[in-house]
């Protein structure tokens, strides 16, 4: 029996799958990303959102054909079309490419942190008990942190409705006239919002574990739809709130928002947003965290559990090297290259590499 066939005991149901592509697609950057946009679409930005989240629709469907083509995920994949050595070398630099994606999530959020609440946080501490605590998460298996995921995007769903509060305030004829932004403009802020959206790639890595993979389409599709609504709702709503001139000096807008939040019991409200955030921040670290680590054992054969230990290890250590916002600033650059290079390019012509090899095979 093939040693990497999953068990009936540890998939999930179809539907389980629009908990886990909301919860790693909603992360650290709901908190800041109108600001990005705005710079280069004005306050069209919301359209560039749209374009966006059709885009990853179309990138979706690419990932579960691949998917289904060769029974698989990724790994079976790149052995269908390029052989196994070469498969399990380019498998390997994924495991890269998500330890850089806990990284930026986790580096960004500790400087709200920093910045909000407590300017003396160590980073490397918070790092290393983060770490510590998504490890344990892993330990128990894909299903538990597929809970996590659940319980990451449900809880904090309040959130939602204290942006009520901004209503009062907001001026939504700001947001006219309406395509006054060239299409260079609404596609450079759609590459620019192509970092908060990624993460649904992950359908690729989990798809074996997913009873009757076929039902789950519609759930995933249907997560990308729910996030694109919320980014775009959240994005029109900041520019109804706004000026623009505001927004260019507000990076966390979102945060800035939840500072006119008044309730009887709770002053300042923002520092309850801010906290609440470890819970959405989670399960983006453990679904990554569980792929890297499941790439080690199906690319080096070493047990998932030893590779979980040693990438929580190594990210705190990372993070030292990190000093300046500016460093980090840097790094989410590098970062969102590098995700809308293998997302939106690579995706993608591994999806043709696949039906030509499909084709070829039947032949």
């Amino acid at each position: 029996m093939d040693s990497h066939v999953v068990p009936e005991t540890s998939k999930v149901s179809p539907f389980l799958l629009f908990y886990i592509i909301i919860s790693i697609q909603i992360g650290v950057g709901v908190l800041g990303y109108q600001r990005v946009i705005a710079e280069h679409a004005g306050y069209d930005g919301w359209i560039s959102i749209l374009i966006t989240g059709i885009a990853v629709h179309i990138v979706m469907w690419m990932m579960f054909k691949m998917a289904e083509t060769t029974d698989g995920d990724i790994i079976k994949v790149h052995q269908y079309v390029i052989g196994n050595i070469a498969g399990k070398i380019i498998s390997f630099l994924l495991i890269i490419y998500f330890m850089l994606y806990i990284l930026v999530i986790l580096l960004n959020y500790i400087q709200v942190i920093q910045i909000w609440m407590f300017p003396d946080l160590s980073t490397f501490w918070y790092t290393l008990a983060f770490m510590a605590l998504c490890t344990y998460v892993v330990f128990g298996g894909f299903r538990t942190v597929v809970g996590v995921s659940f319980f990451g995007m449900v809880l904090p769903a309040y959130l939602l409705i204290t942006l009520v509060f901004t209503f009062r305030y907001s001026n939504f004829t700001q947001i006219l006239p309406i395509l006054d932004h060239s299409l260079i403009d609404l596609l450079t802020a759609s590459y620019h919002m192509s970092l908060t959206f990624v993460g649904f790639e992950i359908i690729l890595f989990v798809y074996p574990f997913i009873k009757e993979p076929q039902k789950s389409k519609k759930w995933a599709h249907l997560a990308v739809l729910v996030t694109t609504l919320f980014y775009t709702f959240l994005a029109i709503l900041t520019f109804a709130y706004f000026s623009e001139g505001q927004l260019q000096k507000t990076v966390w807008a979102t945060l800035s928002m939840w500072q006119i939040v008044q309730l009887p019991f709770v002053e300042r409200f923002e520092y309850i947003a801010v906290a609440n955030w470890n819970l959405i921040i989670l399960p983006n670290i453990c679904l990554s965290l569980w792929v890297a680590s499941r790439l080690i054992k199906r690319t080096i054969h070493l047990k998932q559990r030893k590779g979980t230990v040693i990438i929580a290890a190594i990210i705190p250590l990372i993070t030292l090297l990190f000093k300046t916002g500016e460093q980090v600033q840097k790094l989410s650059e590098i970062t969102q290259k590098i995700t809308f290079g293998f997302v939106f390019v690579y995706i993608p012509l591994l999806f043709i590499a696949t039906m030509i090899a499909k084709r070829v095979k039947k032949q």
